[in-house]
C-alpha cells in the first residue's frame, strides 16, 4: 500500500501573466519547463501548474528553500512575456494548422524571430525550427488577422484554379490547331501535283 503524500507546510500560488500566456494552455505548459529549468534543483518537484497559476509547494524541512525559490520565482515571472513563441505555441494560440503557419511564414506574413535548435530525447538528430516574437503573435490575435488571411488564401486559390483552367483550356486549343494542320498536310490531295489545277479544270466531271 502506497503512502500518501504529506500536506506541504510551505504554499504559494502565482498568476501566469496574460502577457506571457498569451491565453494559450499549452504555452503554460511550456513556461513551466522553462521556470522548471531556469530554477533547477528541487524546483522540479516543487513547482507545479493549476490552469494559468503556479503553485509552489515544500515540506517543512525545506522552508530555506522554498524562500529562496520564492525570491527567485517572483523575480523570474515578469520576463516571462519576453519568451518567444514556439511552433505548437503559435498554433494553439491563434487556432492555425501546421501547413498555415508554414505557409505564412515561407511566404512572409508570419515573420520568424529566429531559429531554435534542440536535441529530443532518444532522436540522434537535433532539429531546427523558426520562434515568434511573442508581441507579434499578440498583435496578430488582437487583429484578427488570421481570419483575413485566411479568406485572402481563398481567394488566391480561386484566381489560381481560375488560370489553371485558362491555361488547359488554351492547351486545348492550341492541340486542335496543330492536330489540323498535320492532318492538312497529311491529306491525300496535298500528295498529288497538279491536283488543285487538275480539279479546276473539271477534268473530273
Amino acid at each position: 500500500m502506497s503512502k500518501s503524500k504529506p500536506a506541504a507546510a510551505f504554499t504559494r500560488s502565482f498568476a501566469l501573466p496574460t502577457t506571457a500566456t498569451l491565453g494559450s494552455a499549452l504555452r503554460a505548459k511550456g513556461l513551466l519547463q522553462e521556470l522548471r529549468a531556469r530554477l533547477g534543483g528541487k524546483a522540479h518537484r516543487a513547482l507545479a501548474l493549476d490552469g494559468m497559476a503556479l503553485t509552489l509547494s515544500m515540506g517543512e524541512e525545506d522552508e530555506d528553500a522554498f524562500s529562496a525559490l520564492e525570491t527567485r520565482l517572483a523575480a523570474l515571472l515578469p520576463t516571462l512575456d519576453s519568451l518567444p513563441v514556439l511552433p505548437r505555441e503559435i498554433e494553439d494560440i491563434l487556432t492555425i494548422t501546421t501547413s498555415e503557419r508554414r505557409r505564412w511564414l515561407e511566404d512572409g506574413r508570419l515573420v520568424s524571430a529566429g531559429t531554435r535548435t534542440i536535441r529530443l530525447r532518444g532522436r540522434a538528430k537535433a532539429i531546427t525550427f523558426h520562434v515568434f516574437d511573442p508581441r507579434q503573435v499578440e498583435a496578430l490575435l488582437d487583429q484578427g488577422t488570421v481570419d483575413t488571411w485566411r479568406e485572402d488564401d481563398v481567394l488566391a486559390r480561386e484566381e489560381n484554379r481560375q488560370k489553371a483552367a485558362e491555361r488547359r483550356r488554351l492547351t486545348k486549343r492550341v492541340k486542335a490547331a496543330r492536330d489540323e494542320s498535320i492532318n492538312r498536310e497529311r491529306s491525300p490531295a496535298n500528295d498529288l501535283k497538279g491536283f488543285e489545277q487538275f480539279f479546276k479544270d473539271g477534268l473530273l466531271r
